[in-house]
């Protein structure tokens, strides 16, 4: 196949639900070969490169409601890493070194040797594994909603109900083999209630997304289980983040947490990574930031950006 080809049928932009209007028009899905792995992306707009990467358990999906605005002054990119959606599904590779790598080489395919990345949730990881591994591919990250494992330090074991609503499935995900057992044919149980219980409010989220997250991992039958490699991997994550945390990274970051969410605890991770450090806090929001109030993360990505943007 070529390095790029157009593809349409559910999960791509021409069979996802409720897309802003003309989102068809200028937006198509592609699958992109790198040498190495074929990954789906959405791309759309002109102007400097911006890649979107969102986090467990969603897809490119969870920027529609940004990808418009943002696409006046940007090329935009929203992938999916190798395990979601449908992008390949291999068996190994779900380190943040790998999907880091991968994310340069998908970047480079498309003609793009430098730009911005968005990571949100475990898209945090590897936005912050690139920025580390890559130096010179990114003019500055903008990340999202997530702790940093080998950086931010562990919860106890026995933490409060809150805390532990938010971080039991880290543990749970990293099994090798009975979380897969428990969940296969009770994924819309397991997985709606993470988005539930993560919002600002239960019902935050639509259900026909959180419907299309869920049909994004049962209609691959590899899905559910490429879902939790990205947690199996955490002790190689945590390993080489380690080696990271030894050079901080220097270029711009924008650490956005919601004000129902993570909060200030983003920006508290990310300088022990960074050097260069904003903090925006997004009101009306929880864990999802770009579905539960896209207006005030579009600001936030548009003003982080606006001495790159063209007059």
């Amino acid at each position: 196949m070529t390095s790029s080809t157009i593809i349409s049928g559910p999960g791509s932009v021409t069979a996802v639900p409720r897309l802003p209007a003309g989102f068809t028009d200028r937006f198509t899905s592609s699958l992109v070969d790198t040498g190495r792995v074929r990954l789906h992306v959405v791309t759309g707009g002109t102007g400097p490169a911006l890649l979107l990467l969102a986090g467990w358990p969603q897809t490119w999906y969870a920027w529609r409601h940004v990808m418009p605005a943002l696409a006046e002054h940007f090329t935009v990119i929203a992938a999916e890493p190798r395990g979601v959606g449908l992008s390949e599904k291999p068996d190994d590779g779900y380190d943040t070194g790998t999907l880091a790598r991968d994310m340069v080489e998908l970047m480079a395919t498309l003609g793009h040797d430098r730009f911005t990345m968005v990571g949100h949730d475990i898209g945090m990881w590897t936005a912050y594994a690139l920025a580390a591994d890559h130096p010179n591919a990114l003019q500055r990250i903008i990340v999202a909603e997530a702790a940093i494992p080998g950086l931010t330090p562990s919860a106890p074991i026995f933490s409060n109900g809150l805390v532990n609503s938010k971080l039991w499935h880290f543990g749970f995900n990293r099994l090798p083999a009975l979380n897969e057992l428990l969940v296969r044919g009770h994924e819309y149980e397991f997985f709606s209630e993470q988005f539930r219980t993560k919002s600002a409010s239960p019902d935050a989220l639509p259900e026909h997304a959180i419907r299309e997250y869920v049909d994004a991992i049962t209609r691959d039958s590899a899905g559910l289980h490429t879902s939790f490699e990205f947690y199996r991997a955490l002790e190689t994550t945590m390993e080489q983040n380690k080696e990271r945390q030894l050079s901080p990274i220097t270029i711009p970051v924008l650490a956005i947490g919601g004000a129902k969410g993570l909060g200030e605890g983003v920006g508290t991770t990310m300088r022990l990574a960074g050097t260069e450090v904003t903090t925006v806090i997004i009101e009306n929001a929880g864990h999802y930031p770009a579905e539960e109030n896209p207006k005030a993360m579009i600001e936030a990505v548009l003003n982080f950006r606006s001495k790159d943007l063209p007059c």
